[in-house]
């Protein structure tokens, strides 16, 4: 996995999990979901430079 992608990968997922722990904190749905949906967008991220560094070798 190249470096700048995994990090990427790795803040989205921060950043989603940050922006989902608020919107729990203050009852906000709209947040929870979006913190959420950018969460498994990090995930996701992660998973395809997993497979491509996979297919390299």
């Amino acid at each position: 996995m190249s470096s700048q992608e995994k990090g990427r990968a790795k803040a989205e997922q921060a950043k989603g999990k940050l922006k989902e722990t608020a919107g729990r904190a203050v009852g906000n749905e709209r947040l929870t979901a979006e913190g959420r949906a950018e969460k498994v967008k990090g995930d996701a991220r992660q998973a395809k430079e997993k497979m491509k560094d996979m297919f390299k070798r």
